[in-house]
């Protein structure tokens, strides 16, 4: 059975690296966010495909979900030492990836073709695609005027109250070569627990995406637990739009798009709010800290979306 991931950075990472022990890695394709993309350094970084990358490679940091395991910080030092820009931290190994990307881009190699050589020679079974080889860039909008992503989350370590978000180049974006052709052979489609604002929105926003994913079922993942987003600031963009962070959220900003949500046994009592919008539910533990745990929620949500797909949940 084949399952298309959409995802952004540690928890649809996390996520992916369940489904691809709980089956077969090659019938596992994640659909990845790039408007947090940037170059930095004279480098092309792409935070949420290095994450996925290395979370699939079983080269991810273990205590950070983001970056190298192992890491060392030479280079990093350096450039401090020098009076360099060291607010974006760039490891030993993770800067060797960057060059690499780099160099093959300025061939003219497109992004996802890139991703697809990257992943292998790091030896990445299941398809990686970026959501497209187009430069799309997430704007936020804040209190302090607009920001770009990594300025709102690294940089200002998303200080700033947001009042909205916008994807620049979205609309003349195509998806990445692979992007629709998963979804269309896909049995089902995850929408990773990622942040709904700018790891998930961003990839809807490119034309063809939302439509492909109007013939299949489609399955959310709620990455808030118990009011509070698990990682990152998703609870504190919907609290700073007028919005009560929950998992009910989750499911109205998904609505017309998902046809399930899974939520974690704490949030158990928003089942019938959730359902009230057409939407089924599952309840399970949704939190994943150790390896186990995203196996066992991987299994729950394929299941689940089996039972959706089937016409049996209920």
């Amino acid at each position: 059975m084949k399952t298309v991931e959409l995802a952004g950075g540690v928890g649809g990472a996390k996520l992916a690296d369940g489904l691809a022990s709980a089956g077969d890695a090659a019938d596992l394709t994640v659909i990845v966010n790039t408007g947090d993309d940037f170059e930095h350094l004279g480098l092309y970084i792409s935070p949420d495909l290095d994450t996925v990358v290395y979370t699939l490679a079983g080269l991810a940091n273990p205590e950070t979900g983001w970056g190298r395991s192992g890491e060392t910080w030479h280079f990093l030092e350096t450039l401090r030492a020098l009076g360099g820009p060291d607010w974006f931290h760039l490891g030993d190994k993770d800067l060797a990836l960057h060059v690499e990307r780099t160099r093959l881009l300025a061939e003219n190699w497109p992004l996802g073709r890139v991703t697809e050589h990257l992943a292998r020679r790091l030896g990445v079974r299941s398809g990686i695609v970026p959501m497209s080889d187009d430069r799309v860039r997430t704007i936020v909008e804040s209190e302090n005027g607009p920001l770009p992503f990594q300025e709102y989350f690294v940089a200002r370590r998303c200080s700033p109250a947001v009042r909205g978000f916008r994807f620049e180049g979205a609309a003349e974006a195509r998806p990445a070569p692979g992007a629709v052709e998963a979804i269309r052979e896909a049995d089902w489609v995850v929408l990773g627990p990622s942040n709904p604002w700018v790891s998930i929105d961003p990839i809807l926003a490119i034309p063809g995406i939302r439509a492909a994913l109007e013939e299949k079922t489609v399955v959310g993942v709620s990455p808030i637990v118990g009011g509070r987003a698990v990682k990152g600031p998703a609870a504190k963009m919907f609290a700073e739009l007028g919005i009560e962070p929950s998992a009910l959220a989750v499911g109205r900003h998904y609505q017309g798009v998902i046809k399930g949500l899974v939520i974690d046994i704490a949030d158990q009592r928003q089942e019938a709010a959730i359902r009230a919008l057409g939407i089924e539910v599952l309840s399970t533990a949704a939190l994943m800290t150790t390896a186990m745990d995203r196996r066992r929620l991987a299994h729950d949500v394929v299941k689940f979306a089996s039972r959706l797909a089937d016409g049996s949940a209920g």
